[in-house]
C-alpha cells in the first residue's frame, strides 16, 4: 500500500515561492555587488510589490536573516571534506585550495554583511557559527598536528577567514591563485613550526 502524497495548499505555494524569490533577489543583488540593496530594487528585481516583501518579512533584519541562511546554504553545497587520512602537504594543498574557493563565493556577501553587522545580531551569529564551523574543519583535519594547541588551531583558524582573505584580495589586490599561495605556505609554516 503506498502513502498518499500530501497536498499542498496553494496558498502556501505560491507564499513559498515569493518568499524564496525575495531572497534570491536580495541575494542576487548583493552578488553582484549592491551592499546595501534597497527595500524597492529587492522588490523589483524579485518581480513583486512592497507590500509583499514586508508581509514575508517583518524588516531588513529578517530579510538578512534569510539571506545570511542561503549564502551558508550555498557555501556548504560547495564544500568538499577533505579526507584527514591524507599526508600532511596533500591536506594542505586542498585545505588551501578549499579556502581560496569559498572565500571567494561569499566574498560580496561578507563585504555587505561587514557593513550591517555592528548592528544585526543575526549576522553575528552567523558570522559566529561560520567561524566556529572553519575552526572545526580545521581541528579535525589537522589533529595529529595540532594536538591540542589552541593557540595553533586558533592561528590557523584566523588566517583561513574571508577577513585575512579580503586583506590579500582587495588592498593588496592579489589574484585568488597568488592568496592561495600565501595561505599554503602560512598554513604549511604554521604546521611544521618547531613547537
Amino acid at each position: 500500500m503506498t502513502t498518499p502524497t500530501p497536498r499542498v495548499d496553494g496558498r502556501t505555494a505560491r507564499s513559498e515561492r515569493t518568499r524564496n524569490a525575495i531572497v534570491d533577489a536580495h541575494v542576487s543583488l548583493i552578488t553582484d555587488g549592491d551592499m546595501r540593496p534597497t527595500a524597492d530594487r529587492i522588490a523589483k528585481l524579485a518581480g513583486v510589490s512592497l507590500r509583499a516583501l514586508w508581509s514575508h518579512f517583518a524588516d531588513m533584519e529578517a530579510l538578512m536573516t534569510a539571506s545570511a541562511q542561503r549564502i551558508l546554504e550555498r557555501r556548504d553545497a560547495a564544500h568538499q571534506p577533505i579526507s584527514a587520512d591524507l599526508p600532511l602537504a596533500e591536506r594542505i594543498e586542498a585545505y588551501c585550495n578549499q579556502r581560496a574557493k569559498l572565500n571567494d563565493l561569499v566574498a560580496p556577501a561578507a563585504r555587505a554583511s561587514a557593513l550591517k553587522e555592528p548592528f544585526s545580531p543575526a549576522l553575528q551569529r552567523y558570522r559566529k557559527l561560520h567561524m566556529e564551523r572553519a575552526r572545526d574543519e580545521v581541528a579535525t583535519l589537522f589533529a595529529a598536528e595540532i594536538d591540542g594547541d589552541q593557540e595553533l588551531l586558533n592561528t590557523i583558524t584566523v588566517v583561513s577567514m574571508w577577513n585575512t582573505w579580503d586583506t590579500l584580495r582587495t588592498p593588496m589586490e592579489l589574484s585568488t591563485e597568488a592568496a592561495a599561495a600565501i595561505l599554503r605556505r602560512t598554513v604549511s609554516a604554521l604546521l611544521s613550526a618547531e613547537r
